[in-house]
């Protein structure tokens, strides 16, 4: 049995080597050959196609990176699934569709704000998945 100045003592230096080992891995998890998020190629595009993203709420049906709604396809890797002509299309058409009978709002983009879209996609694309190709939430597993 410990005696109490024994016991103080195991403590404070518990206290101490975990808190010393805490400090080191945020400063190796901040570290720069660490980062995988891909920060350093935002442009305006890509904020503005992130602006479009959240305004018409896409995200309440889509998923990116496994985070959003399961009800429409995941959408991390979508040009390189589907290309760019493709997507392109799907957010310009003035028409709605149902794929697989999941009903797509045709919200009619214009070329611009559609190329806004390409260039987020294309910059949530080049995130590191360590070494995971495609993400793909788990009811929505079909290849749209």
């Amino acid at each position: 049995m410990l005696s109490k100045k024994q016991a103080r003592a195991f403590f404070l230096g518990g206290t101490l080597v975990t808190f010393l080992i805490f400090i080191g891995l945020t400063v190796y998890s901040l570290s720069k050959g660490q980062d995988q998020s891909n920060y350093e190629n935002i442009t305006e595009q890509v904020v503005r196609g992130k602006a479009l993203w959240e305004s018409n709420n896409c995200m309440g049906c889509h998923t990116i990176l496994g985070e959003g709604a399961y009800y429409a396809p995941e959408l991390t890797k979508v040009l390189e699934r589907r290309g760019e002509g493709y997507v392109k299309s799907v957010l310009m058409t003035p028409n709605p569709w149902a794929p697989n009978g999941r009903k797509m709002v045709a919200y009619g983009f214009t070329e611009d704000q559609a190329n806004d879209l390409i260039a987020f996609f294309d910059w949530i694309d080049e995130i590191d998945l360590n070494g995971f190709d495609r993400v793909v939430s788990p009811l929505a597993k079909d290849k749209n």
